[in-house]
């Protein structure tokens, strides 16, 4: 008797909701969980070229810790097209800023696949900054990443 490999169809795929407060959580620890449910790999029925992951919705966006210095010292660059156009933001001015989800946001792209399988799975990533969100028609279930390991939420503290 041989083994076959299980590969998912897209048929067969069972997309769950799930929302994370991220009050307090460390952003690096919060991304990486956040990338792996996004791509479905914390399922037994994982197939790497099917999306397979579910949709997450972040909430407290705003209120995500960072270890260290790095509010003032992690700067992201960017650059305009003009002569002497370079300009640079760092980690505290973007929490700080108008839109706090994109610190999220961009620490989950960053940690998946960039192509279009890639793009398709960070669209069911759902960033909001404040304590509420619009999906509560999907009844999502909580998932708590703070609970999960002592060193995923930042004590004050410290």
């Amino acid at each position: 008797m041989e083994m076959k490999t299980y590969s998912a169809k897209p048929s067969e795929v069972v997309k769950k909701w799930v929302v994370i407060d991220a009050d307090g959580v460390v952003l690096g620890r919060l991304a990486s969980i956040v990338a792996s449910r996004l791509r479905g790999k914390h399922k037994p029925t994982y197939t790497p070229h099917i999306d397979c992951g579910d949709n997450v919705v972040v909430i407290n966006a705003e209120k995500v810790k960072l270890t260290g210095n790095k509010l003032a010292d992690k700067k992201f660059y960017w650059h305009t097209g003009h002569p002497g156009g370079i300009k640079e933001r760092t980690m505290g001015q973007i929490l700080g800023g108008r839109y706090p989800e994109r610190a999220i946001i961009k620490a989950v792209e960053r940690m998946v696949p960039r192509g279009p399988l890639g793009r398709r799975q960070m669209s069911k990533l759902k960033v909001y900054a404040g304590p509420n969100h619009p999906h509560e028609a999907q009844q999502p279930e909580v998932l708590d990443i703070a609970a999960l390991n002592p060193k995923n939420k930042r004590i004050a503290s410290r």
